[in-house]
């Protein structure tokens, strides 16, 4: 039961090692809810690590499921302890959408991020003018609350040069939304070229997903894979209007690999990246 070094995945940690010991001890979700005189949502938040618990509770719960031994008590409760610890982002979280403070700290912790983007540009890859405009239209009047949630955005790029183990993206974008001219011909222009930027290093890659394409498999929209090597599982996460989904289940995680997986095999080869950015820069974006 070693703690892992992320202060998400340590989050994730206590509320694991819980539902396992739930279920060694043949104890279901709604057994835990009535005995904690709590809904059955609230524990499910928290075997997900989307909810916390209060110290007394994770006793009495080790004490329920019948864990005697005083060492695996304690390194419970340490693990619980070592959860209480705050990322970067929370200085952010009263602005942030509802689960992006969950997200931030998910990919704060992964080593290798597999994300499908049909209608922006990822949020790593963004600049700082065209994350502007995109955040500025989806709120409006908040011109406060943009600049923080940019300067939020920015922050989040700082895992792209992190060391000693730099994040490794590898994002699939469409075509249509690089031709979607984002806060105008200027700010287009030099995200292009910010993209061919990127592409280059050795830990981003980059695929463009050409319009003429026609169908594909991750056309039902966004979505990431967040991978955490040793440390933890893999996480899905699923991004729309109404909400931010999270999901585990090994099932519904080897959809989601099947799903990208056939994507980036039905886009160009990633060496094909910069000529078609400079392409889509020179038809769109030359003033």
């Amino acid at each position: 039961m070693a703690t892992a070094s992320g202060p998400t995945v340590r989050k994730r940690q206590p509320g694991a090692e819980l539902r396992r010991l739930r279920e060694n001890a043949g104890k279901r979700t709604d057994d835990v809810a009535e005995h904690l005189e709590c809904s059955m949502s609230k524990i499910s938040r928290v075997e997900t690590g989307q909810a916390p618990i209060k110290a007394r509770d994770v006793r009495d719960l080790l004490a329920w499921f019948g864990v005697e031994d005083p060492v695996q008590v304690e390194a419970v409760m340490q693990i619980h302890k070592d959860a209480q610890q705050q990322g970067w982002w929370a200085h952010y979280e009263e602005v942030l959408p509802p689960g992006m403070a969950t997200y931030a700290g998910l990919e704060s912790d992964a080593v290798a991020l597999r994300a499908y983007e049909p209608i922006f540009v990822h949020g790593l890859l963004q600049t700082e003018d065209y994350a502007r405009a995109v955040i500025a239209a989806v709120r409006p009047g908040e011109s406060e609350e943009v600049e923080r949630l940019v300067r939020f955005r920015m922050q989040r790029q700082d895992l792209l040069a992190r060391r000693p183990d730099p994040l490794e993206p590898w994002v699939v974008v469409e075509e249509a939304a690089l031709r979607r001219p984002v806060g105008g011909k200027e700010v287009m222009a030099d995200q292009i070229k910010h993209l061919i930027d990127a592409a280059a290093l050795p830990n981003v890659t980059i695929q463009v997903m050409p319009t003429a394409k026609g169908a594909h498999a991750a056309m039902a929209g966004t979505f990431a894979l967040l991978e955490f090597g040793s440390k933890a599982p893999t996480v899905v996460y699923v991004d729309s209007i109404a909400e931010n989904v999270y999901l585990e289940k090994e099932r519904d995680v080897r959809k989601f690999i099947q799903t990208f997986d056939l994507v980036r095999a039905a886009g160009p080869d990633p060496e094909e990246t910069p000529a078609i950015l400079e392409n889509i820069a020179r038809e769109m974006y030359q003033t």
